[in-house]
């Protein structure tokens, strides 16, 4: 079995789930231990960072990133899904403005309150909303607060709109295509997806599965693996001195005069004296101790 550690950036494909990423990976790579840091869905495509040995207790983390997507909004038209791929359930015509779709874009941005769709993975009573909803199932779902931080209008060929959105995790962009819709009057769903960024990872960075194939083949496949502490870099590195190390080694907590340099807030990567990384650890003012947070 492979031993590889850390994070490999995918652009995943269209009609792949990134469960489908998953499974292939593991097969590419002989390697069992991998998880992807986010759902897309099947007809969406782009980033899609995967977690590797190791590098799997980063998966929490590098979901919470924030995201950044390019999405065509079709409006007049409403689904079951609330993209294209689903059932019509209504066509409107279309007789908005540029200009009231700028506004109403703009409306957005900030904090909102978003009720997740049917078709979904997010579970009820054990339950997959897609499961209930393939079943002609209809549950009520809590709205959930997500954050827009960027919602841009990029090309508008009217009834279809061009939009690039920076937004918090467990943001849905169909759904906000749908909402867009709602509020303009003539309803929305989204056609195209494509996530162009998650936290620090860009398009550019990602690589097909063939990609990997290929560079599984050749023996390049380590350089497009980011190691946990690249990962991880910008928290500032301490070092435990030799009185500590045994310490680290049992992951019990370090008070301050057992490392080096000091950094006594937020969260820091400590190393052994030798250099070794062992983990993520933060600062605990109350108790003057550095205390593990994530053990690698």
């Amino acid at each position: 079995m492979a031993d590889f550690q850390g994070i490999i950036v995918i652009h995943k494909e269209k009609g792949f789930t990134s469960h489908d990423v998953v499974a292939k990976l593991r097969g590419i790579l002989h390697m069992k231990k991998i998880g992807h840091t986010g759902t897309l869905d099947p007809d969406a495509t782009g980033v899609l960072p995967v977690a590797l040995g190791k590098g799997t207790k980063l998966v929490d983390l590098l979901t919470d990133k924030e995201k950044t997507y390019e999405a065509v909004l079709h409006l007049g038209i409403d689904t079951d899904t609330q993209d294209m791929s689903g059932t019509v359930l209504e066509e409107k015509p279309v007789n908005v403005t540029e200009d009231e779709v700028r506004k109403v874009l703009k409306s957005f941005v900030g904090e909102q309150l978003q009720i997740p769709p049917m078709y979904s993975a997010l579970k009820v009573n054990g339950k997959k909303l897609y499961e209930l909803a393939r079943e002609g199932k209809t549950v009520e779902r809590k709205a959930r607060p997500v954050c827009f931080y960027e919602i841009e209008p990029l090309e508008f060929h009217l009834p279809l709109v061009k939009i690039r959105v920076t937004c918090s995790k467990g943001t849905y962009i169909r759904t906000l295509c749908h909402d867009i819709g709602e509020k303009l009057g003539c309803g929305g769903c989204m056609e195209e997806l494509l996530r162009s960024r998650v936290g620090r990872y860009s398009l550019s960075e990602s690589h097909t599965l063939a990609q990997v194939e290929a560079a599984v083949a050749d023996g390049t496949v380590r350089d497009m693996i980011d190691p946990v502490e690249k990962v991880l870099a910008d928290y500032p590195a301490l070092y435990a001195n030799s009185y500590g190390d045994r310490l680290l080694a049992n992951g019990n907590p370090l008070s301050d005069n057992l490392v080096s340099p000091q950094h006594k807030e937020g969260w820091v990567r400590m190393y052994a004296s030798d250099g070794t990384f062992t983990g993520i650890f933060q600062w605990d003012a109350g108790k003057k101790k550095y205390y593990p947070v994530k053990m690698f």
